[in-house]
């Protein structure tokens, strides 16, 4: 048997520990004031915490960080039409939308914006004073150039997206457009989905000063959404990791 000299014996507080913790947790939520406990320990295990969810939904109820807000419960689960099958890998399938908001002075905008539904990547968080279906085409080629194409894009029926520019955009591209449903935004779930998370992240936590404001702090969201934030539907990982094939796993 090893022996070892009780001089050496190091304890380690346990309180001080737990202290450190919830700075940790409590740093994190003033940077990211939409995250949740679920998240929170995805971020702490990045840097090295031996934490598991149940410790941290603890810890949230100790330091009074749960979000207030509540979301109603769906009672009934929508359909989505029956031809539509799940993407399998990056760029089968985006969805479109647009998001309104306005500035500091009172000015609307429109944001458009685009998600891949394998990935949940974005390539595309575009604020303008207005858009044509023109726009919206300048706007798929300058992202299709940088990521791909995709054989998808699923869209409502907005002017901007039935326009003619696009549909000939689509044609020459060889992209479907994937038209919902007239009054079914549950057609396009994820994009829905995607817009919630913007809505409450970005537009609701900035005063966007002028338009250029407005697209580098929407830039600056988008790049950490991409790259940096958890997402439990891809197991925790980060979108561009599965838009650069890193993995298989099948989005939930």
């Amino acid at each position: 048997m090893l022996k070892i000299d009780r001089s050496l014996y190091v304890y380690k507080s346990r309180r001080g520990e737990q202290a450190e913790l919830k700075l940790k947790i409590r740093d994190i939520c003033q940077t990211r004031v939409r995250y949740g406990y679920r998240r929170v320990p995805v971020l702490l295990r990045r840097d090295g915490w031996p934490v598991n969810p149940k410790r941290i939904y603890r810890l949230y109820k100790e330091m009074d960080l749960q979000l207030r807000n509540k979301v109603p419960k769906r009672r009934v689960k929508a359909k989505l039409r029956a031809d539509r099958t799940e993407p399998t890998h990056s760029n089968h399938v985006w969805a479109m939308d647009f998001v309104h908001d306005q500035l500091a002075t009172g000015r609307k905008i429109r944001i458009l914006t685009v998600v891949d539904t394998f990935s949940r990547f974005s390539p595309a968080v575009d604020a303008r004073f207005s858009y044509k279906g023109e726009d919206v085409v300048q706007t798929l080629e300058r992202v299709c150039r940088q990521v791909g194409y995709p054989a998808t894009i699923r869209v409502d029926n907005g002017s901007e997206f039935i326009s003619r520019d696009l549909d000939l955009w689509a044609y020459h591209r060889g992209v479907v457009l994937d038209f919902s449903r007239p009054g079914k935004p549950t057609d396009n779930s994820y994009i829905e989905s995607f817009n919630g998370k913007f809505r409450a992240e970005c537009l609701n936590a900035h005063w966007f000063m002028s338009l250029d404001d407005a697209r580098a702090k929407m830039e600056d969201w988008r790049r950490d959404y991409n790259e940096f934030r958890p997402h439990s539907a891809i197991g925790n990982k980060v979108p561009i990791s599965l838009m650069n094939g890193s993995s298989a796993l099948t989005p939930t």
